[in-house]
């Protein structure tokens, strides 16, 4: 893992009304570490990701470093343009277009006359999906979207994040409502993410899951961060008992 973190929050708050949904966050990511984000519903994990990604702003008195660089008013283009790429539950797929529609949805590479390069985008979406390990026999760039098993689908999902050059990837509870099988491919994808040194967050409310891909736990509760550390030898039963002595308190 480098030793340099990619992006880091110092003092991050924000409230609602009278509410604080985070208060006083200090965290780094690294590049080529998959942190795993925790916590009971209302915890603070939504609001942390969105601000991550630019969609959300926090209160004012707070920073986001870059690269070392503090960076002002942050937005979603921003953390696009630096790197940073959210898969969100839903996957927001189009289950009737091609696998490789997919992965280009909304960025499609056009000629100097805005004609879609169809073939270089299948091209492009084989070289991706092998680059994450999505090894298929049975499917091709071509195939449609609802021919794929969850897993799958996933992948698919995962491949249109990484697309242009991201750093780090935000994957929220990308193996909720899978088969065991499924979400097996699905923690390979993720394991991939950070054999290309990138930066993982893995947001999950499944402990076993968040356990058996993370190099290190955050742990949040009601706003703040009351546990961030690495994984070592914490076995998933010890990892879960934490979770429950901090919902406990």
């Amino acid at each position: 893992m480098s030793q340099k973190p990619l992006i880091q929050l110092i003092g991050i708050q924000k409230t609602f009304g009278r509410v604080y949904a985070l208060e006083g966050i200090n965290l780094e990511f690294y590049p080529g570490e998959i942190v795993s984000l925790v916590g009971d519903n209302g915890a603070g994990k939504s609001t942390l990701t969105k601000i991550i990604a630019g969609t959300e702003n926090p209160d004012s008195g707070g920073k986001i470093i870059l690269d070392g660089e503090e960076v002002k008013n942050w937005n979603a283009a921003k953390a696009r343009q630096s790197g940073i790429e959210t898969v969100h539950q839903s996957r927001a797929l189009s289950e009737q277009q091609s696998i490789y529609a997919n992965v280009f949805l909304g960025r499609e590479i056009t000629n100097k006359f805005g004609f879609v390069k169809r073939q270089q985008q299948i091209d492009e979406t084989e070289k991706l999906m092998r680059k994450i390990g999505y090894t298929s026999k049975v499917w091709t760039p071509s195939s449609t979207v609802n021919k794929l098993s969850g897993g799958e689908r996933q992948g698919v999902a995962i491949s249109r994040a990484i697309l242009f050059q991201s750093r780090l990837v935000m994957l929220d509870e990308p193996t909720t409502a899978m088969a065991l099988s499924e979400a097996g491919e699905v923690m390979e994808f993720i394991r991939d993410l950070k054999r290309q040194g990138k930066s993982v967050i893995f947001i999950s409310h499944n402990p076993w899951d968040a356990h058996a891909v993370a190099d290190r736990f955050v742990i949040l509760d009601r706003g703040k961060v009351v546990f961030d550390g690495p994984k070592g030898n914490m076995t998933p039963e010890e990892f879960i008992a934490k979770l429950h002595n901090f919902a406990k308190k």
